[in-house]
């Protein structure tokens, strides 16, 4: 059995095989990293990009990683502030079996493939697409061209300090609240369990 360190590192070469784009932190590479990540085809989320934060805790892979949206996506099961993800499979049911190309290549884009109304952590997103699914679908649309255009989101080789500023502003601010909204997910994920 490898050790965490070397799991780490061989999940992020695997994560760059598969032409994922990775900016690492400065202080911590293996263990707190963004990943580029386009919404699936043929859904609503086609042709955004978003900066997903990821980070490994000390004990993955038998702890799962935390995730979250760095730009707004517009969805039930992310919270709008923090970009928090609902998903049952990082919180709760996580395996060291699953790797990290799994999350990107699988269990996000199935997140936005199907959204789950009934587990919600933006409430209002939920209730949009319970009420009237076309309009839930122009709204998110609409965000795709607000915060997710390719082009507001320049390669990691470019270096656009404003951009990397303002990543950095919009996290600082949201970064209290996420273990508020992961309890909160936690909250939901165990409601739908029992």
């Amino acid at each position: 059995m490898s050790s965490p360190s070397k799991r780490r590192e061989m999940d992020l070469m695997k994560l760059l095989m598969a032409d994922y784009e990775l900016e690492l932190s400065e202080e911590n590479q293996v263990s707190d990293f963004y990943v580029k990540f386009h919404g699936p085809s043929e859904t609503a989320y086609e042709g955004g990009v978003w900066k997903v934060h990821v980070q490994l805790p000390d004990a993955y892979p038998y702890k799962s990683p935390s995730i979250g949206f760095v730009n707004k996506i517009y969805h039930p099961n992310v919270d709008e502030a923090s970009g928090s993800v609902c998903l049952d499979v990082i919180n709760q049911t996580w395996s060291p079996m699953f790797d990290l190309v799994n999350i990107f290549e699988v269990f996000l884009p199935q997140l936005l493939t199907y959204p789950n109304p009934t587990d919600p952590l933006n409430g209002e997103a939920a209730a949009l697409q319970l009420k009237d699914p076309d309009k839930f679908t122009a709204k998110v649309k609409e965000y795709v061209q607000k915060f997710a255009l390719p082009e507001h989101f320049p390669s990691s080789k470019t270096e656009d300090s404003s951009s990397d500023n303002s990543l950095s502003e919009e996290e600082n601010s949201t970064s209290d609240s996420e273990k508020e909204e992961e309890e909160s997910c936690n909250n939901c994920c165990e409601q739908e369990q029992s």
